[in-house]
């Protein structure tokens, strides 16, 4: 039987040995967090699931929707002998939420998060059978990142059935002593070089690296450099301007990469691949630049949710195929909504000439409602910090979100409360400023904006009252200024610092409720969209072309973001049912988003005055 997502999961950062650990596992549900002292550590579990699908889902054969306070789970495996002499390193690309992990008894690590991979050093034990038991406690009623997870029961509104557990690969890996981790690649179009820092796992007298640039299997730079006297090795590599070629949608060119650990003789102790698009971001006015072009963004809200997996695709062919979908339909890019995407869909976009802006699933503990803003603690930014440090390398990310929909209520002043927020937002957007200055940095989407100097500015703007055109009428009433400087911004948005110039788009607008016949019963009788859905199909592409048209036709909107893709469960305003079926003709939707937009027709007129 064939390994579920047994694809290599780490495509940025890829060494040829490794050992997949998906499949089934000894499993145990135990709701009242007892199962420590009830000797769950020491014995065999009575149940079994396929990871690294959650137990809520189908996929795992466990399909578990109830509250799992905790989750046990159990493995023997046998460490290849061919690995003596390494260290091996067991990871987790993501596991929700509190991670306990034993080895033969012993713990071996911890991690909270449930949205970014750790990695436990179990040391050399080549040749051994050893027996990993990870323990998961998710409390979804304690603060916590959750993204879109429901905190009650069954699914409502825009929340959706909870993850539990491992959800990504887990995997084995040996290294040397003296080992690479995770380089950071900076492209830098105005010189024309990739800059790469490479950290190390131990120093040592006379280590070096040594980097190749390839393009089209050729290789076209060599640099290297000392990897004993700095903390973090760095050196560039100059890309000739024959071989020259930027990454962009229309062409997502990568280069490959081949980074090598020597010591003092020469030998190559620690070797690794990866690869980097040559691509720049840059702001200018209101609008944003990639390469030095406008490029209009045409986004759709990806929420990344499918009905067998949850938040796991059941093959790396589905998230092509997401990707694809959205191409399909007219759209450039998409914001990955609410969920640390995994690896391999980021992977994807690269080599896709997909745009997407990276985000965080804080969602689960902002509300409207006075009083839960308090739930903000520092692990949202060490979170979101784990996530920055991950995805820096992809050419696709040009943009990065910590927050949506941060809102507070009208009625209260200025309290320890709101100064929690505002210290929150803040340290989320100076987090991401510090670890990314090569992307611009949105302080929250949507709402309340309490960072003066956020690079970029936008609202969600949904049409909500049984009369769309009358709705409509408002709707290009707000957008209709933006000459003289004056935004929409939301109603929730009090004490908001000023609009200063920067780019703006409409980050959320649309969901235009479409429920179709073969949608499951229980999902169709309590579905829902914004406002009243349209009585038929061409009153959809009506309102569909409107809303974009207003967006496209206006010079100071550098993009916008439909919602969106998919549904998901009973929010059923999506271009594609939650099982993937398109309810639309592609053609219409397509042609009614490529047509150019102002701010690029101008940039043309611009360029062409000169």
């Amino acid at each position: 039987m064939s390994l579920p997502r047994a694809e290599y999961p780490r495509p940025q950062f890829v060494r040829s040995r490794w050992l997949c650990l998906n499949g089934e596992w000894q499993f145990e549900i135990d709701q009242g967090d007892s199962g420590l002292q009830r000797g769950l550590l020491e014995r065999d579990l009575h149940d079994r699931i396929t990871v690294p699908f959650c137990p809520e889902s189908s996929l795992s054969g466990i399909e578990n929707r109830d509250f799992l306070n905790a989750v046990w789970y159990r493995r023997q495996v046998t460490i290849p002998e061919e690995w003596a002499g390494q260290s091996v390193l067991l990871h987790f690309q993501a596991v929700d939420y509190d991670t306990t992990v034993w080895v033969d008894g012993q713990e071996v690590g911890r991690h909270r998060g449930g949205f970014t991979p750790f990695t436990c050093n179990l040391g050399t034990r080549a040749g051994q059978s050893v027996t990993i038991v990870v323990r998961a406690r998710d409390d979804h009623h304690l603060p916590q990142p959750r993204g879109k997870q429901a905190q009650k029961y069954a699914d409502y509104a825009c929340f959706y059935t909870r993850t539990t557990g491992i959800w990504q690969t887990v995997w084995l890996e040996p290294v040397p002593v003296y080992a690479l981790k995770r380089p950071r690649i900076t492209p830098d179009v105005a010189q024309n070089v990739f800059h790469l820092e490479q950290p190390i796992t131990n120093n040592h007298p006379g280590l070096r690296l040594h980097v190749r640039l390839l393009s089209q299997k050729q290789i076209i730079a060599e640099a290297e450099c000392a990897a004993d006297l700095d903390l973090t090795p760095h050196l560039d590599l100059p890309v000739p301007e024959q071989h020259r070629r930027l990454w962009s949608p229309d062409d997502p060119y990568l280069y490959d990469l081949e980074i090598e650990l020597r010591d003092e003789t020469g030998t190559v102790i620690d070797h690794a691949q990866s690869y980097a698009g040559l691509r720049s971001v840059a702001l200018d006015g209101c609008a944003i630049k990639l390469n030095g072009q406008i490029i209009f963004q045409r986004l759709v809200l990806d929420q990344g949710y499918y009905p067998d997996g949850i938040l796991t695709a059941s093959s790396d062919e589905e998230l092509v195929r997401d990707i694809q979908r959205s191409i399909d339909v007219g759209f450039n890019g998409a914001r990955l909504h609410q969920k640390v995407f995994e690896e391999r869909f980021l992977y994807h976009a690269d080599r896709m000439g997909y745009l997407v802006w990276g985000e965080f699933p804080d969602w689960g503990q902002i509300s409207l409602l006075a009083g839960k803003t308090r739930d903000y603690s520092p692990t949202f930014v060490a979170q979101w910090l784990e996530a920055l440090e991950r995805d820096y390398s992809h050419p696709a990310i040009i943009g990065w979100c910590g927050l949506n929909e941060t809102a507070r209520d009208t009625s209260y002043e200025y309290t320890d409360q709101t100064t929690n927020l505002d210290d929150i937002t803040r340290a989320m957007f100076l987090a991401a400023k510090a670890l990314d200055r090569s992307r611009p940095v949105l302080d929250t989407s949507g709402y309340i904006h309490r960072v003066l100097e956020t690079d970029v500015y936008d609202s969600h703007d949904y049409l909500v009252k049984p009369d769309f055109w009358q709705d409509f009428a408002l709707f290009k009433e707000r957008h209709a200024h933006m000459d003289q400087g004056q935004v929409f911004t939301n109603p929730h948005a009090v004490g908001q610092v000023a609009y200063n110039q920067q780019p703006y788009f409409v980050s959320e607008f649309g969901g235009i409720w479409w429920s179709t016949d073969t949608q499951p019963d229980e999902n169709r009788a309590n579905s829902w969209g914004y406002g009243q859905a349209p009585d038929s199909e061409e009153e959809f592409y009506r309102r569909f072309a409107a809303l974009c048209d207003t967006l496209l036709d206006n010079p100071y909107m550098f993009g916008y973001c439909y919602t969106q893709l998919t549904d998901v469960s009973i929010e059923q305003n999506g271009l594609y049912t939650y099982d993937r079926r398109l309810k639309f003709d592609a053609q219409r939707l397509r042609a009614i988003q490529q047509r150019p937009a102002a701010i690029e027709r101008d940039a043309k007129r611009s360029v062409n005055s000169q």
